[in-house]
């Protein structure tokens, strides 16, 4: 490993502050696309059920 000398505890903690905000982005992006895709699966729901009782 490279010797980070003094600053190495800041600089591991800056590395898992980041990488713990890229991967809990990550998840939240995954999270809000599957619900984003449920919501949109019901409003299409929707708009068939109208179309047909319409007809």
């Amino acid at each position: 490993m490279i010797d980070l000398g003094k600053y190495a505890a800041d600089v591991v903690l800056a590395y898992c502050i980041s990488l713990g905000l890229i991967l809990g982005l990550i998840g939240l992006s995954i999270y809000r696309a599957k619900r984003m895709k449920a919501d949109l699966a019901a409003a299409e729901a929707r708009i068939e059920a109208r179309q047909n009782n319409g007809t």
